[in-house]
């Protein structure tokens, strides 16, 4: 036997689990009967009165007990939770979307669902600019309060990660949002960021423990990415990138959507161009995305700070003072560049280049050229790309 309703939590799970019980049919079964242990208390004339003889069949069917109380026993363990439609704590933002999950599995710091949030993706082969820029962003946004969601890929969605965990303990944190159920990690490679994730931010499913990772569950991991944040600035993405899926949900969500424009020869520019050209807003600095969304949050305006201070200063996340100009400040490198170093870089610019075009600009042969990029390689001011092209970082 389930747990009484004294732990309704039982029932949640039972519901979320019973197969082929879509969202509109849950909805409807909540409006008519309440909480969860109201619908299984019901006869089955009165569910298949509001879903059919065969989903109350379903209903009345006996619960995977087992698997009920894993999930019961892993809710039990420190810094995890299940957080369900009915409880207090759930995400308001996700009120919003058309199907929002009946319950959610939250590793890590559930308060983070309900602060303001910034959703940032884009490309899993992304370029080495690409997570340059979703660094920078999610660094400069954490830093200024924000919450930073994305959905654990690789490629932008790590980097922005990544540049939420550098704000440190006063910026606004990092949401994973997985498509696997929240024991397992997908990618593998990703599990140390996410283990890093889970002591200062929160991981979040909404699939039952052991779920595999199918491809139709990260369409569906997109609408709670979108419904988390404010706002979706997508950093890169090709013309049918799940990214766009995500723009797209946020745009029907009524959320703002941003994106970064790039090079016109970048197959990975021409989802973020498509976006500006169907009304995203393009925008270049972490202070665009700040000042669009100031009316909306309810920020006060923007100031600037001073030169040198830029990108360093930290705030509460909670805060509600003005923002400072949140440009990335300059990097410091340890390599001493010379004067054919700096006239490479020069060439080279923000746009990737072979490098037999870079020889030909700078009258080198490609074996001497060779021995000037690559203590620039090594030091991080340029990126290798497929197909023997370089670009600044």
């Amino acid at each position: 036997m389930l747990k009484p309703a004294g732990d309704e939590r039982s029932h949640w799970l039972r519901l979320a689990s019973i197969p082929g019980l879509g969202a509109s049919r849950q909805r409807n079964l909540l409006a008519a009967f309440g909480l969860p242990h109201h619908i299984f208390n019901a006869n089955r004339s009165a569910l298949a009165a509001v879903v059919g003889r065969e989903s109350a069949d379903a209903i009345l069917a006996d619960p995977d007990i087992e698997a009920i109380e894993r999930s019961l026993a892993w809710a039990d363990e420190p810094g995890n939770q299940i957080l369900t439609l009915a409880d207090e704590n759930y995400p308001q933002g996700l009120l919003d979307i058309a199907d929002p999950p009946l319950l959610l599995y939250v590793k890590g710091r559930p308060e983070l669902l309900l602060r303001n949030g910034i959703a940032l993706v884009g490309a899993r082969s992304a370029t080495a600019q690409g997570m340059s820029n979703a660094e920078a962003f999610a660094h400069a946004l954490a830093g200024q309060g924000f919450s930073i969601v994305s959905g654990l890929a690789l490629g932008i969605d790590a980097a922005a990660h990544r540049g939420a965990l550098a704000a440190g303990p006063e910026g606004g944190g990092t949401v994973a949002v997985i498509g696997t159920g929240i024991d397992r990690i997908y990618p593998a490679r990703n599990a140390p960021l996410a283990r890093e994730i889970a002591h200062t931010g929160a991981v979040v499913s909404e699939l039952p423990l052991g779920a595999p990772p199918l491809p139709h569950n990260f369409p569906r991991r997109n609408r709670l990415i979108a419904g988390l944040a404010q706002g979706v600035l997508v950093v890169e993405a090709a013309v049918n990138s799940g990214s766009l899926i995500t723009a797209r949900l946020a745009t029907e969500s009524g959320r703002e959507v941003f994106a970064i424009p790039g090079s016109i020869h970048s197959p990975l520019s021409r989802g973020c161009h498509r976006l500006i050209r169907d009304g995203a807003k393009l925008v270049e600095t972490a202070e665009d995305v700040i000042e669009e969304l100031r009316g909306r949050l309810g920020l006060p305006a923007l100031h600037a700070a001073p030169a040198a201070k830029r990108g360093r200063r930290r705030v509460p996340a909670d805060a509600g003072q003005a923002l400072p100009q949140v440009a990335p400040g300059p990097i410091q490198h340890a390599l001493e560049l010379d004067d054919e170093s700096t006239r490479l870089l020069a060439l080279i610019g923000q746009e990737a280049v072979d490098i037999d075009t870079l020889a030909a600009q700078a009258g080198l042969t490609v074996d001497a050229l060779y021995a000037i990029l690559l203590p620039l390689e090594l030091e991080g001011l340029l990126a290798r790309l497929p197909g023997g092209r370089f670009q600044r970082t």
